[in-house]
């Protein structure tokens, strides 16, 4: 369950620290650069079947397929589960810390690759916020 969450964490993380334009969909992909998945310019979430998964909301919020809220992102980049206890944070220069304060991992702003506390690498997200790709991990979308 602690290697979800932080997964989970990670993908926030890296979602917030690639902001991107919203022009174009935001592509998601695993750690052998497989497409796994994208987000439309409206923040729907789709799988590689392109369909939807969840949905990031203007406020913050995010919402599972079924309109479910599983948690939120505030402007301080901190992430909170549907309880409203705080998960973890992102910091600017991409790295995610659980609520401990323990490193979980980082995202690179400039190649968009997410790595855990090893080094091993999760994934990649291309123009995405890194809030978003925090959120990816933290809510475990394409499971």
């Amino acid at each position: 369950m602690k290697t979800l969450i932080r997964n989970i964490i990670l993908l926030v993380a890296l979602m917030a620290a690639l902001g991107g334009s919203n022009a174009a969909a935001q592509t998601l992909r695993d750690a052998n650069y497989n497409y796994v998945g994208k987000i439309s310019p409206n923040g729907t979430v789709r799988n590689s079947e392109y369909g939807a998964v969840g949905f990031f909301n203007n406020d913050g919020t995010i919402a599972n397929a079924k309109g479910k809220t599983v948690g939120r992102i505030d402007a301080k980049m901190q992430i909170f589960d549907k309880s409203g206890d705080l998960l973890g944070k992102v910091n600017s220069d991409g790295s995610v810390f659980d609520d401990d304060g323990e490193l979980l991992g980082k995202i690179e702003v400039k190649t968009g690759k997410v790595s855990d506390n090893h080094g091993t690498v999760l994934g990649y997200a291309n123009g995405i916020s890194i809030q978003r790709v925090a959120a990816y991990f933290f809510f475990d979308f394409f499971k």
